[in-house]
């Protein structure tokens, strides 16, 4: 699949420099930025979630007691 962005020269310039200094294509940089850019975004939900879970309950656990909770 192909996606198209619009950049201006300077940033087109930049990217590319980036790229030729990486040894890799535009089209991994700009791939790898948007995948990184995702996850980055998703971590963050997953900690909210995680968060408003532990406000609700606050109950921790000692790494012992994980192990045996988790059967480790």
């Amino acid at each position: 699949m192909s996606i198209s962005i619009r950049v201006s020269e300077k940033e087109s310039k930049l990217i590319k420099k980036y790229a030729e200094l990486n040894g890799t294509t535009v089209s991994e940089v700009m791939r790898q930025a948007i995948l990184s850019k995702i996850e980055d975004e998703f971590d963050i939900f997953l900690y909210e979630q995680a968060y408003k879970e532990y406000e609700e309950n606050p109950k921790t656990y000692t790494i012992e007691e994980a192990k045996k909770i988790l059967d480790f």
